[in-house]
């Protein structure tokens, strides 16, 4: 049986390399979902994805399965609760912006009728097909990654630059940045073709 051949960047690791087939890249529309990538991608500023990926399953239980309802009500006894929480990452400044994010996606919702159709509005309903050869050349931030981070922290979004706005985009599909070998890369564009918002 041939090998499969996926994406560099996550071959060797089995929890790395089921991310990759099944989740990296196909486009989330729902906003319980979106919100769960955007609070993972904020605690990963600064670390390594594989890290956040680990300690998912605390991050779930840890905060409320990512409702973002809930999370939006959150107190400091909470706060001050999570900041005992040895299985996930424990730095206060980004519990807090998990807190402040969950109040601006709400609002973002009120205004937009879902995160959704905010967000995705930035790349035109659409993902953007890349053509990436080898996953060191993709890039880290884009102009619509800087426009989005922009607009996001304007709202009173808390660990959202570029850099993290675009691995977001990666996860959720806004992007296809599988390597073109990748079989991921063309089922990945088949799916993304589906996609009307």
């Amino acid at each position: 049986m041939a090998e499969i051949k996926r994406c560099g960047w996550c071959e060797g690791d089995a929890l790395y390399e089921a991310y990759h087939d099944k989740e990296w890249g196909v486009p989330v529309l729902d906003d319980e979902t979106l919100f769960e990538f955007l609070t993972l991608e904020t605690f990963q500023a600064g670390l390594s994805w594989i890290t956040v990926l680990r300690k998912r399953n605390n991050f779930r239980q840890a905060f409320d399965n990512f409702d973002y309802r809930k999370i939006a009500q959150y107190k400091e006894a909470r706060i001050t609760e999570l900041m005992q929480n040895s299985g996930i990452i424990r730095n206060q400044m980004k519990i807090r912006a998990t807190v402040t994010n969950a109040q601006e996606f709400m609002k973002i919702q009120d205004e937009f009728g879902s995160f959704s159709k905010y967000i995705w509005q930035f790349v035109d309903g659409k993902p953007i097909q890349n053509e990436i050869e080898d996953y060191r050349k993709a890039p880290a931030t884009t102009e619509i990654s800087d426009k989005l981070s922009k607009d996001l922290k304007k709202r009173g979004f808390k660990f959202v630059g570029s850099t993290v706005i675009y691995a977001h985009m990666q996860a959720t599909g806004m992007v296809n940045d599988h390597e073109l070998s990748c079989f991921r890369y063309a089922e990945i564009k088949k799916i993304g073709e589906q996609v009307s918002i």
